[in-house]
């Protein structure tokens, strides 16, 4: 069985038009999802969170539109469109939707 690409290899998209929000909810789409690490698309509605977890591996995100809380070791930092932060590896975060938001997240697998 073959996985569904939300996207071909060699073409141009935006990302922003890949993911539509969800009323009360959080939409995601791996765009990349490899042994080398994966990259996922999230829409978030307004007042949605993911709880505070933690990650074996750096990860990144971008936010494309809106803005996002990140709550990270515990310290806040609200992101605007356009806006990155670098979440470390095995270190508790959260993230909140302050506006509906999308963002990207980008995770390496590695040391």
């Amino acid at each position: 069985m073959s996985e569904k690409k939300v996207v071909e290899h060699s073409s141009i998209f935006n990302p922003c038009e890949l993911s539509k929000y969800s009323k009360g909810g959080i939409v995601s789409q791996q765009l990349i999802n490899n042994s080398g690490g994966n990259i996922s698309l999230f829409a978030f509605d307004e007042g949605q969170n993911l709880s505070e977890h933690s990650a074996p591996f750096d990860a990144m995100v971008q936010v494309l539109e809106g803005t996002g809380e990140y709550i990270i070791g515990g310290k806040s930092h609200q992101l605007h469109a356009g806006e990155m932060i670098i979440m470390p590896a095995n270190v508790p975060h959260a993230v909140k939707a302050v506006t509906p938001f999308k963002m990207l997240l980008v995770m390496i697998k590695g040391s």
